[in-house]
């Protein structure tokens, strides 16, 4: 999964020795640096906002946090349930490994002894009616040898990704683009043909964004391409030269972890570590209102006929866009504008249970819209997870939903079982693979993906702009930096820093 950078402020410049030093000729003397905030709201207890709470707690020991959840449960969109037996995650199963923040937090709440990897990291792409094994040598499905797309592409597909670069040329793309950006589709169609973007990059971004290629930033989800897009070095030299960069590095630890038990137990780690430090955590507390006063802020909560009012030296926005948009409107305006603009993705997630059923091998498979296929792809989780395969049942998922398409999301769950069942077993190549589950489950995430669109990095950097110029104020989430685990955290602790410090 492409997780943006953090964009956490690093250490001080001031050296070690030079407190109370003073300033050269020329130069300003340093400004003395802000009291930590005597007390801190938190809207929104999704991981992003446990994480802040917990990350101005470390900073700040002796302020006073208070996090406010609209929502009787707290987590987001990170959720466990018992589907036929077993503890399954119903939403996120896994954590981005090769970037610190949220293993480290992990950790840091108790979680350590939990941590586990996938046994399998192999995956296929059910192209065509076939299970075809996820190439290799690629970046998010753009490849440094067109040769490695060999048995997935047509023969047309293949010779035409072959061919190179064809109109409209990277310039004109860029030309085209409102901002300095493109969409990933029209940069790898360009190079490699329609194909490449219909058959892996669509499928692969689809399963991280619920979104489409055409529309997806690359700045925001490929940044690693960001250099080839500027300077016009061949995209597939760029993509051989980045692997290759990464192969040196020899990075022996897993792309991806996650928590025995489920990746949905982290929310509630997370939020227990959090009230043993002093935080206070208010569920089911809708906040309504946030106003800018003389002394720092003033939030509303609760129903109109039992609001409550409270005061905050500051305070920490970690809700979607849309919700943002409306707290931040009178405070913070354009950045209240640009949050508005972000559109989200409804997705569901169909977990099957069986009491025994022979899965091929690897972790699952991704399905290209091209197919005109009811689920875009499936994780064969007790395959994947040696603690859900411990449970002596077979446990798959089916995810359904992508961006603007919400006519299949409409239907009832028994509907929307039953056609994933039917995709799962054509998939695997017979009518009766499977068998009938012993319980199923769908859980259903209303706007759950953001959408990092063209121009989406000059978005967020508008939005912290806005808001940066609010003391006092900071914003966290998915919706700025990355849609993973890791990234919400490391925004979370962002966030944090910049009203702490």
């Amino acid at each position: 999964m492409p997780d943006a950078a953090s964009g956490s402020p690093g250490p001080g410049s001031e050296s070690e020795s030079g407190a109370g030093t003073q300033a050269g000729p020329g130069t300003q003397p340093e400004p003395a640096p802000r009291p930590a905030p005597r007390t801190v709201a938190v809207i929104g207890g999704g991981i992003s906002g446990l994480a802040a709470a917990w990350f101005v707690k470390q900073a700040a020991p002796e302020t006073a946090v208070t996090v406010f959840e609209g929502s009787p449960r707290l987590g987001g969109k990170l959720a466990v349930g018992e589907v036929g037996g077993v503890q399954v995650d119903l939403g996120a199963e896994s954590i981005l490994n090769r970037r610190p923040e949220a293993v480290d937090l992990a950790r840091a709440v108790g979680l350590a002894d939990d941590l586990v990897h996938p046994a399998t990291a192999s995956a296929s792409v059910w192209s065509r009616g076939d299970l075809v094994p996820m190439p290799k040598g690629h970046l998010m499905g753009i490849p440094g040898d067109p040769a490695v797309l060999s048995g997935l592409l047509s023969p047309a597909g293949l010779k035409r990704a072959e061919a190179g670069p064809s109109l409209p040329s990277r310039a004109r793309l860029r030309l085209e683009a409102e901002t300095d950006d493109v969409a990933v589709g029209a940069f790898v169609a360009d190079r490699f043909g329609p194909e490449v973007v219909d058959r892996l990059v669509e499928p692969l971004l689809g399963g991280v964004y619920a979104g489409h290629a055409t529309e997806i930033s690359l700045r925001a989800a490929i940044p690693a391409l960001v250099p080839a897009y500027e300077s016009g070095e061949p995209v597939d030299a760029a993509v051989a030269r980045i692997l290759a960069a990464q192969a040196a590095a020899a990075n022996p630890a897993p792309v991806f972890a996650g928590i025995r038990g489920g990746v949905g137990r982290f929310p509630a780690a997370l939020a227990e570590s959090c009230e043993a430090a002093g935080v206070k955590i208010r569920r089911a507390t809708m906040v309504r209102e946030l106003n800018r006063t003389p002394d720092g802020w003033r939030l509303i909560s609760g129903p109109v006929p039992a609001a409550e009012a409270h005061a905050f030296d500051a305070v920490i926005v970690a809700v979607p866009g849309a919700p943002a948009a409306r707290l931040l409107k009178d405070a913070a305006p354009r950045a209240a504008a640009e949050l508005g603009g972000i559109e989200y993705a409804s997705v569901a997630l169909v977990t099957f249970v069986f009491d025994d059923a022979t899965l091929p091998a690897g972790s699952g498979f991704l399905v290209p819209p091209a197919d005109h296929r009811f689920i875009k792809a499936s994780t064969f989780s007790s395959v994947k997870w040696s603690w859900l395969a411990e449970s002596g049942k077979t446990v798959l998922r089916a995810s359904v939903g992508r961006h603007r398409e919400t006519a299949d999301l409409q239907r009832d769950d028994a509907e929307l079982t039953a056609l994933a069942l039917a995709d799962l077993r054509t998939a695997l190549g017979r009518p009766d693979a499977l068998g009938d589950p012993l319980d199923t489950h769908v859980q259903r995430w209303g706007g759950g993906l953001p959408q990092y669109a063209v121009g989406h990095v000059a978005r967020v950097a508008r939005i912290r702009e806005a808001v940066a110029a609010q003391p006092g104020l900071a914003v966290c989430g998915a919706a700025y930096d990355g849609v993973g685990i890791a990234a919400c955290v490391a925004s979370a602790r962002s966030a944090a820093q910049m009203i702490t410090s």
